[in-house]
């Protein structure tokens, strides 16, 4: 296997400057100050290096070889054993995490810039780190100390690795109707019982130990547990913990990622935070895994990008047939399509920065207020940016394909594996509609709508120094927002009427966001090369916004009369 280029983190540098709330992160603390802008770009371009000498090679032969079970256990595509461990011993799995526990102390934003070039390079290789860093915040946040001291230093540093077990096949999202159960042992042990499915990276070789964290019914209700898969015994040595894997998922995409289904046959666990609060403590894990989910979409929509930019700009038909023919990318269509999926792509970065700053911001402010308020903000934006995100990257792979004609149909090319590698994003961490509910009932409803005002009141305030081609359309899409909001809310008594219109609104949502990263785009930045691109995607997204809101709008508004032709079908 041959190393690729490096992909250009120039975009993203640019973009990580600009980012909304930057400044005022960079001033909190000693370690987000090391954060500086020649620090990011040393990061972001060691990692570009790295991910094209170890990542990119594996990504098409993974695909093509994908996970077996041998001997019982889940045998991965060859490469990735090594490429894991160089990753271990380059500090990867360390980025964010507390130094406290032998982590770099470095922000959320600067992990999840390097999360995207790994997705970029290997999606299903990048599903490992995810895993490891969510469990190591769930077992932060709620883990006893004696959990603490033996797992959080071997998780943060790559020397272990986890999964998360929640789903079972008649309990995906219902998650009130789980069957594993967690009967109590001596002291903290319990003995889990019970089949888990769609468990990415439930096995594999690549680490001596995986902690499988797992939601079970215990006899106060739903609790957390940590059942590794091996565990000491009477003398001390590590035996196997009684997990069977039953099979390998054959899937679509993501074929390098094993996703295992898993039983539990009186395997020990150990209680994670308190008993019955288990769905409650969750949500630590399952926030970064939204992000992630979404970094995942943006990194492949990227590279499809990058693919279908340089095919466009060499491969030549059509012109004159006196002349020599002329490359693609001078047809009014192609130029269409590579302006519209750039607009995607970076809108939907300079959005996820955002969030992954006030993510950073929602931890370190010193005053409760700023904290709150930008806590609030993410709330509201993480289900959007999950579900455009993992769009994205579908949307984005298919665009190319046009882009490339037949060669991008074939596997020659790598934009197909791309497509199906893509589709997961918007139904894994909790489907688009799921997403939608979540952010009309908890975000719009419960929550009286606090993220949305935060939201409003800063893209509004972004607003006002910026000239009325790039303000009036994203204003407008502004207004859409609330007025849909306002209409929502008046709902709430009859949920079915405004539940038909919550992908809608969520849609709507996400135009709002994206526009008001546009608008930035088009009023910051210099007169390099790479801002000029940002300022005509930021342009180009807002030609035509005013009208895919006014849609977005109708749709969200519509209600459920239309519904009750489903009785005919």
């Amino acid at each position: 296997m041959t190393a690729a280029a490096p992909i250009d983190v120039s975009p993203i540098l640019a973009q990580v400057e600009a980012a909304p709330g930057i400044g005022r992160l960079r001033a909190l603390s000693t370690a987000h100050a090391q954060a500086d802008a020649a620090t990011v770009e040393a990061v972001l371009r060691e990692a570009a290096r790295f991910c094209a000498d170890h990542l990119a090679p594996l990504n098409a032969e993974g695909d093509r070889l994908g996970c077996t079970i041998q001997g019982g256990r889940v045998q991965v595509p060859p490469g990735y054993g090594e490429a894991w461990r160089a990753y271990v011993d380059a500090g990867w799995p360390t980025l964010d995490h507390p130094e406290a526990i032998g982590g770099q102390a470095l922000p959320l934003f600067l992990a999840a810039s390097v999360q995207q070039l790994v997705d970029s390079s290997c999606a299903a290789f990048g599903m490992l780190p995810v895993l490891q860093r969510s469990a190591a915040r769930l077992i932060a946040a709620h883990g006893s100390e004696a959990l603490k001291t033996e797992w959080l230093p071997a998780l943060v540093s790559g020397e272990w690795a986890a999964s998360i077990c929640i789903s079972e096949a008649d309990a995906g999202s219902d998650v009130s109707r789980l069957r594993t159960t967690a009967t109590p042992l001596d002291g903290d042990v319990w003995s889990i019982t019970g089949e888990k499915m769609w468990i990415s990276f439930g096995d594999h070789r690549l680490t001596p130990r995986i902690g499988h964290c797992l939601l079970a019914r215990s006899p106060r209700g739903l609790s957390l547990f940590l059942t590794p898969d091996t565990v000491p015994d009477a003398d001390g040595a590590m035996r196997p913990n009684n997990i069977v894997v039953r099979r390998v998922e054959e899937k679509m995409g993501l074929h390098g990622s094993p996703t295992c289904a898993l039983g539990f046959e009186g395997a020990r666990g150990w209680l994670i935070g308190d008993e019955g609060r288990g769905l409650q403590q969750l949500f630590v894990m399952i926030t970064n895994m939204r992000l992630s989910a979404g970094v995942q979409g943006l990194g492949l929509a990227a590279a499809a990008l990058d693919v279908a930019r340089a095919y466009a700009a060499e491969r030549r038909q059509g012109g004159p047939p006196s002349a020599p023919a002329v490359p693609i990318q001078d047809h009014a269509d192609v130029q269409r399509m590579l302006l519209g999926m750039t607009a995607r792509v970076e809108t939907l970065r300079g959005l996820g920065l955002a969030i992954a700053v006030q993510a950073d911001l929602a931890a370190d402010e010193p005053d409760a207020a700023a904290r709150a308020e930008a806590s609030a903000l993410v709330q509201w934006l993480l289900p959007i940016f999950k579900t455009i995100g993992g769009e994205a990257g579908f949307d984005v792979a298919s665009q190319a394909i046009q882009v490339l004609g037949g060669a991008g149909y074939t596997r020659e090319w790598p934009v197909e594996q791309m497509l199906r590698d893509a589709r997961i994003a918007t139904i894994y961490e909790g489907t688009t509609g799921m997403q939608s509910i979540d952010l009309l009932h908890r975000r719009l409803w419960r929550s009286e709508g606090e993220g949305l005002a935060v939201f409003l009141r800063m893209a509004r305030a972004d607003m006002t120094a910026a000239a009325d081609d790039v303000r009036l359309p994203a204003a407008a899409c502004l207004d859409r927002l609330e007025a849909a909001a306002r209409d929502l809310t008046a709902r709430q008594a009859s949920p079915r009427e405004a539940e038909a219109g919550a992908t809608a609104f969520l849609h709507l949502a996400g135009l709002a966001a994206t526009g008001w990263i546009a608008a930035r785009l088009t009023t910051l930045g210099d007169e390099s090369a790479t801002w000029r691109r940002l300022a005509a995607a930021g342009r180009y997204w807002l030609s035509d916004l005013p009208d895919r809101a006014a849609l977005a709008h109708a749709d969200a508004v519509r209600g459920a009369g239309a519904l009750e032709l489903f009785e005919q079908l």
